[in-house]
């Protein structure tokens, strides 16, 4: 691309290690755009895709707490809306039968003692007849049921039972002129003037998410309108699986425009960290063992830096925080950085090798002893070895005796 890449060097030594120098002008034919070091507020939005499901705080089940059989049903089928207090279901129960009789038959005896003159005999009647209304409490027979026994003193075949809660009916287990046991669900109802809306979020995202967290949310089938809620709960655990953590956001549902089962766009607002160091996310080169960005030095000169990350964030997750390695208002490249590194490394990995190649170089020049030999102090030899006995001595030849045995006749 005929850059001119030179090493950058500092009285004759190189004044920091990767550091390259280009020509300004290769620097404004390669378009190398910077950007400066910011210390502001750093803030982003989570998105997310979310289903709309019933508040579990708001679930009621009417169970009857005696046994009996079903006389008549006021609500008969599931989905339809009904009111607190509304009437359900009628049933006949020859239990409370009897204990409607039971609390008269008591109503009357303390009536009666109530001007005795014997202490005991008075707290008698009241203990009897306490001990049978609560009786008719526990079964849940509300109070204007027990005063209007009381006036009219006519025991009632049935008790009715009556919604708890105003909502829709989701099911429905009562049919008219069925036994039912008691603690037996015969009808549950949901509250649906508030919502749940249940999401997923990444596993780097949750740092941001907080519970009390303003929430917006839209539905695909009423474009252009947007309902405000709040972040009700961040679930402890994560999917394993997806690397997800579970999200429960808050709405309110004033007209039940809001169904359980729609999926809705959901989106976080998140609250800001103050004053941080945040430079964009293009400037990092990730090698997977550091973080690194170039710091512009001025004059074509750029310095590699290595950095250690914090949050990302910003509008599109396109900023990030610096914990360390540079300072707001340094100037930093943004783009063609990656040409920027090879040349570092190049330059790095050459200057390795030429050290190498110097240092054994002067290693070849040292003397091994750690001086230098004189030849002229080298001992000469001068014994003569042509008499030495083998053994170490001198060999006398007229000593040596003579072989005088005839081998003419020996037999081969």
């Amino acid at each position: 691309m005929g850059m001119d890449l030179v090493p950058v060097y500092a009285d004759g030594a190189s004044s920091s290690e990767g550091m390259i120098s280009i020509n300004p002008v290769v620097v404004q034919n390669m378009n190398v755009r910077t950007a400066k070091v910011q210390q502001k507020d750093l803030s982003t939005v989570v998105r997310a895709v979310g289903k709309v499901d019933y508040d579990e705080q708001k679930l009621f089940t009417v169970s009857p707490k005696i046994s009996g059989w079903v006389e008549q049903l006021y609500v008969d089928y599931t989905g339809k809306m009904v009111q607190r207090g509304q009437p359900l279901f009628s049933i006949y129960s020859p239990e409370l039968v009897t204990t409607q009789r039971e609390y008269l038959l008591a109503l009357k005896t303390q009536k009666k003692v109530a001007s005795s003159s014997f202490e005991t005999i008075r707290s008698g009647g009241s203990s009897l007849l306490d001990a049978t209304r609560q009786r008719l409490e526990y079964w849940d027979i509300p109070d204007s049921e027990i005063k209007q026994l009381e006036q009219s003193g006519e025991v009632k075949k049935a008790i009715t039972l009556k919604s708890p809660a105003s909502g829709i009916v989701l099911h429905k287990n009562a049919i008219e002129g069925e036994y039912i046991k008691a603690s037996t669900p015969a009808y549950k109802i949901a509250d649906l003037s508030t919502i749940w809306v249940q999401t997923s979020v990444y596993d780097y995202e949750v740092p941001w998410i907080e519970e009390g967290q303003p929430a917006q949310m839209e539905l695909s089938y009423q474009p252009g309108k947007t309902y405000e809620g709040i972040v009700a709960y961040v679930y402890p655990t994560l999917d394993q699986k997806t690397r997800t953590v579970q999200v429960r956001l808050e709405f309110s549902n004033p007209n039940l425009e809001l169904k359980p089962g729609m999926f809705a766009n959901v989106s976080i607002q998140t609250r800001p960290k103050n004053n941080v160091t945040v430079i964009p996310n293009e400037a990092i080169i990730r090698t997977g063992e550091r973080n690194i960005v170039f710091v512009a030095k001025g004059e074509g000169s750029f310095e590699p830096r290595e950095v250690t990350l914090g949050m990302e964030g910003g509008e599109r997750n396109n900023e990030i925080e610096i914990l360390e390695g540079v300072k707001p208002g340094e100037e930093i490249v943004t783009s063609a950085q990656f040409l920027f590194d090879s040349e570092s490394r190049l330059q790095e990995a050459i200057q390795k090798m030429l050290q190498q190649k110097q240092d054994t170089s002067d290693m070849e020049n040292m003397d091994m002893s750690g001086g230098e030999m004189n030849h002229d102090e080298t001992p000469v030899d001068t014994t003569d070895h042509s008499n030495m006995d083998m053994t170490g001595g001198e060999m006398n030849h007229d000593e040596m005796p003579a072989d005088t045995t005839d081998h003419s006749n020996m037999n081969m």
